[in-house]
């Protein structure tokens, strides 16, 4: 749980980050570096892990955690991009909030992982306090566009499912290959969709400072995944993407500190919400719940 904790608190940290880089490097071009950084932290590291090792996965396997590192990535980022366009800042977060609520649906969906009560309860409560903590943004954002909202909805759902389905790869074979691996192949697809941006000449003209901030936001990157990996070979991918909403929390303070933005002061409440609900989402399952595994 630590692990899923600190991944989404370093998420935080890059999303303010990328606030302050934004106007100078596009979204998808920022997407393709901050992936390539994080694959070039964590590639000695998988080496070393792969050391001694002979044989490889097979190729099926190959293909399942490529097609998993593309739609965590590539698709999930490729789908919220282009719903940010018609849908607010705010709004777009709190729909992508629902991420543990998909999560714990198609766990359940898939036999994989069973619903309580009281892990419903800890889910609906982190999306309470997400909401709490968006109330002043979401009182001055209008409204988007049903294509903006469902894309972004669309990509909670494809990260939800991601994280549903890495665990038997994750239980298999190192985290940290695993990590490396997703992440290159996420930077090729990428490379290919940031062409539309020009990426090649905008890298070589991002200035000093820029190249400082993205460095950043790949080592956070590269180390967050890693954690989230590493969370969800070890627990349920529910308990894991609950922690998500740490999120705006962490970028609401954040901002503040870093980048003089006002803060709510209802986060305190939201904050307390989302302690409550992580509390719920991550004590042990009694028996007896809602829906069983095979």
């Amino acid at each position: 749980m630590f692990a899923a904790a600190g991944s989404s608190v370093l998420v935080g940290a890059a999303i303010v980050a990328s606030r302050s880089v934004v106007a100078e490097v596009p979204p998808l071009t920022l997407a393709l570096l901050r992936y390539a950084v994080g694959f070039l932290c964590l590639l000695p590291f998988a080496l070393a892990a792969l050391r001694g090792t002979r044989t490889l996965p097979p190729p099926r396997d190959l293909w399942a955690m490529a097609a998993l590192g593309t739609g965590q990535f590539a698709i999930l980022i490729a789908l919220l991009n282009w719903g940010l366009q018609s849908v607010a800042a705010a709004p777009a977060a709190l729909i992508f909030s629902l991420f543990p609520l998909v999560t714990l649906l198609l766990g359940a969906a898939l036999r994989s992982e069973r619903i309580t009560a009281r892990l419903l309860a800890g889910v609906l409560l982190s999306i309470a306090g997400v909401a709490l903590a968006l109330a002043p943004k979401l009182q001055g954002a209008g409204r988007g566009s049903w294509g903006g909202e469902l894309a972004v909805f669309a990509s909670a759902c494809v990260g939800a499912l991601c994280s549903v389905l890495y665990r038997p790869y994750l239980q298999r074979y190192p985290t940290v290959p695993v990590s490396a691996f997703a992440m290159l192949v996420s930077v090729l697809s990428l490379a290919a969709a940031a062409l539309s941006e020009a990426w090649p000449w905008r890298v070589l003209a991002l200035s000093g400072a820029a190249w400082g901030v993205v460095a950043f936001i790949g080592l956070a990157s590269g180390v967050g995944y890693f954690w989230w990996l590493h969370a969800l070979k070890h627990e349920p991918a529910t308990r894991v993407t609950v922690f998500l909403a740490l999120n705006p929390v962490t970028a609401a303070v954040l901002g503040w500190a870093l980048l003089g933005e006002p803060l709510a002061p209802q986060l305190l409440g939201a904050l307390a919400l989302i302690a409550a609900g992580l509390w719920l989402a991550t004590r042990p399952a009694k028996p007896g719940g809602l829906a069983s595994p095979r």
